[in-house]
């Protein structure tokens, strides 16, 4: 068993995956063995977790989700502790392992009841699992309210109910949990949808137990990247062994989106960075940074420059994007830039052949902004299923992709997206996300490939947010000056 930091590199199933690994692993093992595993591993983690829990509320559903804990039950009963089963289900219309896992529970003393406890210690969800179509209602949805409204511990099993294990859309409101009262102990495999979208929330701390069997032969739909690994710096280099970075944005009145970009860039490593503001009035923002160079945007010898295009650029960059997409051999797209080619399709073109001239890109929309570059009405479109949508920009523009978010998606054409587990809520503040750009504009400018750039920038600017002191704010340009 292991717990899922934003270290861990791990492979991830959709349900249908998740479902022929279950198949294989149960056709080689005696009647009942896999559930057994499974309840034990969710009462091993029960016990470890809260080892003097008293009562133990265990709300079981109708499917095997609710027998691996009918499982737990009994394990949990024969080391001392108290739990308490209530059970939303028929119980003539159980699975076979499930059943036979209800029926150990009884014999170890477990009480099964219709009505939840009126006092508990740790709550144990196994209302609904994989096989969950529809959002929670009656008696579940009442356990549900009750059990991640009381404050206190949660343990999911498999998923929180009511989560979808392939997109994280939640059909439950679980809301905000407190910082270690919630944990999900993902079972056979690890879903995606626990770190993407609201599953991150509804989820808490992921704990991992493959149940001694193996997904051989079977692709995964995403994956864990885990923490980078970043080169050293060779002593004999110079500036220019690092790249030059040119920031093309900040009209009127956004002038601060292109210094924060440029400030990332400066402090991600670029040998030297240019500022091309689109407002021709050089801002005061720039006097505390003497190191970064102001240049005309039709000054940029773009064929030689890493370029991070539309950082607060308004409608403005509009009228350089068709040569900055024809000439730069790499660049990063934010914001209005985005914007200006979900409103052109000549521009989205451009940007499409730019692969087959080897020219690296990468595009870092949130999602309102994929949405309009999908063409979809709404930015709830892409929050129902970012795997998908961030796999279907990289494909019609044949870029990387990186959309924004809680469990922000990492894709790029022919590639096994990956999900980044580092961030936290202090980045959703104005300004984050032009840094990041910034970021990833020098690690392009050093050499690396668009994918490994954008992966690794993702992972360090939300390292930076996560070791950041709760005591202080996190503004984005503290952020880019870190």
């Amino acid at each position: 068993m292991h717990r899922i930091t934003a270290y861990y590199q791990a492979d991830l199933f959709d349900v249908a995956a998740t479902r022929r690994i279950e198949r294989a692993a149960a056709a080689k093992l005696p009647a009942h063995a896999l559930m057994r595993r499974a309840g034990l591993a969710v009462a091993r983690l029960a016990a470890a977790l809260h080892p003097h829990a008293r009562a133990i509320w265990i709300a079981c559903g109708p499917g095997n989700n609710g027998g691996d804990a009918f499982e737990a039950a009994a394990q949990l009963r024969e080391r001392s502790f108290h739990p308490i089963v209530t059970f939303a289900g028929d119980e003539a219309r159980l699975p076979d392992d499930a059943r036979d896992a209800l029926a150990r529970a009884r014999a170890a003393g477990v009480p099964i009841l219709e009505d939840a406890p009126t006092e508990h210690d740790l709550a144990i969800d196994a209302l609904l699992g994989l096989g969950a179509t529809r959002a929670p209602e009656g008696r579940m949805a009442q356990w549900l309210t009750q059990i991640y409204g009381a404050g206190k511990p949660v343990l999911a099993v498999d998923l929180p109910s009511g989560l979808d294990a392939d997109t994280g859309h939640c059909s439950f409101d679980f809301g905000p949990g407190a910082p270690g009262q919630r944990h999900c102990l993902s079972l056979l495999t690890l879903k995606p949808g626990l770190f993407t979208a609201h599953g991150r929330d509804a989820a808490g701390a992921v704990w991992f137990d493959d149940l001694g069997c193996s997904s051989d032969g079977e692709a995964p739909c995403a994956r864990l990247a885990g923490e980078p690994t970043f080169r050293p710096r060779a002593h004999a280099s110079h500036k220019g062994s690092f790249g030059d970075v040119a920031i093309l944005g900040g009209d009127q009145g956004m002038t601060g989106a292109a210094v924060l970009a440029a400030t990332a860039a400066l402090h991600g490593g670029a040998g030297r960075v240019f500022l091309a503001l689109l407002d021709p009035r050089p801002p005061s923002l720039i006097e505390p940074w003497p190191e970064l160079m102001l240049r005309r945007p039709e000054q940029l010898a773009l064929e030689h420059l890493t370029i991070v295009c539309g950082c607060g650029g308004g409608d403005a960059i509009r009228t350089h994007l068709a040569r900055v997409l024809a000439q730069a051999p790499r660049l990063v797209l934010d914001a209005d830039a985005l914007n200006a080619i979900a409103d052109d399709a000549a521009l989205g073109t451009l940007l499409t052949q730019r692969s087959q001239h080897r020219l690296a890109t990468v595009m870092t929309p949130h999602p309102l902004e994929a949405a309009r570059l999908l063409g979809l009405s709404t930015a709830v479109d892409v929050q129902a299923d970012r795997l998908a949508a961030a796999a279907s920009l990289a494909r019609r523009f044949q870029a990387t992709v990186v959309l924004k978010g809680s469990g922000t998606v990492v894709a790029s054409p022919n590639e096994v997206p990956t999900i980044n587990l580092t961030g936290n809520a202090r980045l959703a503040t104005g300004g984050t996300g032009d840094v990041l750009a910034g970021m990833i504009g020098a690690a392009l400018a050093s050499g690396l490939p668009a994918l490994q750039a954008a992966q690794g920038e993702v992972w360090r600017h939300g390292a930076i947010a996560d070791a950041w002191p709760h005591d202080k704010p996190l503004t984005a340009g503290a952020l880019a000056a870190t």
